[in-house]
């Protein structure tokens, strides 16, 4: 297998060439904190988003509405009938990414949806991202949410 260098001196599996891109300097008070995530690897970033989630009690799904309704507290003009960030009795189970333990994935689905066949349930996992579950009641979603995060997925509440 022929690896090649990147602009930055790494090797790309699989012959790949790996395209610099050209990104603007950050500038601002996380100008710092911006120039260190772009230094981690995907592991590492991973990692760091998992912490994050796990620290904050958030998704990434969830970060959006959190911003949106920050800004809109923070005196952003709002109309007076707009509500607030408001928690969702009733959510969609997503699977974002089936991790690198795709059987223990597999299994995981097969559970939470017990009428798929070992082969639908390979062909879902690897056609991630997919709905596991839509408009289940919060209890049912997180959970889903638990076991597929036990199995090494990625799991989004929307």
């Amino acid at each position: 297998m022929a690896k090649e260098k990147s602009a930055k001196g790494e090797t790309s599996p699989k012959g790949r060439e790996e395209k610099p891109v050209e990104k603007p300097t950050p500038s601002g008070k996380y100008k710092d904190l911006i120039k260190e995530i772009e230094s981690l690897k995907v592991a590492e970033l991973a990692e760091l988003v998992k912490e994050l989630e796990e620290r904050f009690g958030v998704s990434g799904a969830m970060m959006t509405a959190s911003v949106a309704g920050a800004l809109a507290a923070g005196g952003a003009p709002t109309g007076a009938n707009t509500p607030g960030v408001e928690e969702k009795e009733r959510l969609t189970v997503v699977l974002a990414n089936a991790g690198t333990n795709k059987i223990a994935v597999i299994k995981a689905v097969r559970e939470i949806k017990p009428d798929m066949g070992l082969k639908d349930a390979k062909d879902f996992v690897e056609a991630a991202p997919k709905t596991v579950l839509e408009d289940v009641p919060k209890e049912e979603a997180e959970t889903a949410k638990k076991k597929l995060e036990e199995a090494g997925a990625a799991v989004e509440l929307k």
